[in-house]
């Protein structure tokens, strides 16, 4: 603010001069010539001009620095522990980070498995502490090493960013996954295509084209990306209205007003303690353990006007 308050100063110093000048050129003195009279009238002209532009740059920016930096990211991450994260993994209690499935080692949040036996179904959850409505999220991630036995074959190589989420406080201890969209993640299996940045909609559904999408998976447009190389995936969220999955920059898949599955009994509970409000205007963040290995070195969220 320091800047704007010397530019307002500037100005009332400015403007102040302007006054008492302008009180002497009501009328033509007496002393001048026309000629000269029409001189200084000019000039006095200028510094005004100047004056008032002076104060319009000192309102831009004065509010420029009063306004909050939306445009800046935050790193949901750290670089260095789980601060601000809680595990909730199927089977048990909330906290209970089982097996040291989520960790950081080396800068990288990782997702492992080499503390199980058997994965047995248990899906894994990673809650941000807080909830967000308009916003844009970035990971870069990638998947590593092989399956822990046990795995379903659909996880191979797959993992997701669940955004507009429930609170990790109202789900089951035996429940799979949080009523969620899911920004599904996926890896190549050496040939063949799979997209990334994928719609799957636990306990939700969606609209897109107009149209109210009841089905659990929808297909991106990405390209593929096997073998273990580092990807970007971002999401903009505006609230109940619109949300763009993005990779590498590109927009691969868009869709409108997420909202509860009615049909879903968990999803009918949080439609009853919202009031009966069906759409989800904000939510949890979470990122999931399905048994395969995976890696992020980035997550970071810019929030973005209401």
């Amino acid at each position: 603010m320091r800047l704007a308050v010397l530019t307002a100063f500037d100005i009332r110093l400015t403007l102040a001069t302007v006054v008492a000048v302008s009180a002497d050129f009501k009328k033509p003195p007496t002393s001048l010539t026309n000629f000269a009279f029409k001189e200084t009238s000019m000039r006095f002209a200028r510094v005004a001009r100047q004056a008032v532009l002076l104060l319009l740059l000192s309102s831009i920016v004065a509010v420029a620095e009063d306004k909050p930096r939306t445009e800046e990211w935050i790193q949901l991450f750290n670089g260095k522990n789980l601060e601000g994260w809680t595990a909730k993994i199927k089977g048990h209690d909330l906290g209970d980070n089982f097996g040291n499935t989520f960790r950081v080692e080396n800068g990288v949040l990782k997702v492992a498995y080499d503390r199980y036996e058997k994965f047995n179904g248990q899906f894994g959850q990673l809650f941000y502490k807080e909830k967000f409505s308009h916003y844009i999220v970035r990971v870069e991630y990638r998947f590593v090493g092989e399956q822990v036995s046990g795995g379903p074959n659909w996880a191979l190589r797959n993992s997701g960013i669940m955004i507009h989420g429930e609170s990790p406080e109202t789900m089951g201890k035996d429940q799979d996954f949080p009523a969620s969209i899911e920004v599904q993640l996926l890896g190549g299996s050496g040939s063949g295509e799979r997209s990334t940045a994928n719609l799957c909609t636990p306990g939700t559904n969606v609209v897109m084209g107009g149209k109210l999408i009841t089905q659990h998976c929808n297909t991106s447009s990405s390209k593929t990306y096997h073998g273990d190389q580092w990807v970007t995936v971002e999401v903009e969220v505006r609230g109940d209205t619109v949300i763009k999955h993005r990779v590498d920059g590109k927009t691969v898949i868009e869709y409108n007003q997420p909202q509860w599955d009615d049909r879903d009994a968990h999803a009918r509970e949080l439609i009853q303690k919202a009031g009966g409000q069906v759409l989800v205007k904000s939510g949890t963040i979470s990122l999931q353990s399905e048994s395969h290995p995976v890696e992020f070195r980035k997550v970071e969220l810019r929030k973005l006007a209401d």
